[in-house]
């Protein structure tokens, strides 16, 4: 099992974790309005969707990005805030009352201490949900698991990697093929590892100009990664970074 650091409050590293900045802005919001309304269905309000995804700035997600297919906002559009309100509720940090949703006495407790917040919500994050749901075939799940991923992304990503050469290393290459077609295991890996990874804050995602293949997006290491993991292969990686 794969156990994170505790980090301090303080730590400049948490700058760089986009789940952990939307939960901080969406304290701030309810501890301002009171509580964040809901629909029928229970989920957020347009209003603020629409606030979120100016306050979040969501990378991939961002307002421009968001806005430039949708004329308005649900929550169901704006993926990431869909799994900050399940991760609210599902660790009982906030709960749906009277057509409101507002924080739990667990939940208040957090505000002002995102170390500590991060160290709850990130492990959960990566390691309970299954992100496997997002995959074009859910059903289809990559051989392997988070200890093997995340050592071999240690070592890989010291000095920044391609998707394509992830997936060399970890599952071999494609096969071959006389036309071009999707690749399911590349898709599955940033799917159910990469992204989940970047929303976390651990890695960084740098596309070639505007290239949506992940085969081609260069993936590196974040500060956090550093403070905040203890691989197995840490080891290898100082061996590498001397020589």
């Amino acid at each position: 099992m794969i156990e994170l650091r505790s980090l301090a409050d303080d730590e400049p590293a948490l700058a760089f974790s986009p789940l952990l900045r939307g939960f901080q802005k969406t304290f701030a919001y309810i501890a301002e309005h009171g509580g964040i309304g809901l629909t029928p269905s229970k989920a957020f309000k347009r209003n603020f969707v629409h606030w979120a995804a100016a306050e979040f700035d969501w990378p991939g997600h961002t307002e421009a990005d968001l806005f430039a297919v949708n004329k308005v906002l649900n929550e169901q559009d704006f993926m990431p805030l869909g799994d900050i309100h399940f991760l609210l509720t599902t660790l009982k940090m906030g709960r749906h009352y009277k057509g409101q949703f507002k924080l739990t006495k667990a939940g208040i407790e957090l505000i002002g201490h995102p170390g500590r917040l991060f160290g709850i919500i990130t492990p959960f994050y990566l390691f309970e949900i299954d992100h496997s749901a997002w995959s074009r075939l859910p059903d289809e799940r990559l051989l392997g698991n988070w200890d093997i991923f995340l050592n071999v992304i240690n070592v890989e990503a010291e000095n920044g990697v391609t998707g394509e050469e992830l997936r060399h290393v970890l599952f071999g290459e494609p096969e071959p093929s006389p036309f071009p077609r999707y690749d399911e295991v590349m898709g599955n890996l940033y799917i159910q590892v990469l992204r989940p990874l970047i929303w976390t804050g651990l890695l960084q995602e740098t596309r070639p100009g505007k290239s949506f293949r992940s085969q081609e997006s260069v993936f590196t290491k974040t500060p956090l990664w550093k403070v905040a993991l203890k691989l197995e292969t840490d080891s290898m990686v100082r061996q590498a970074t001397r020589h």
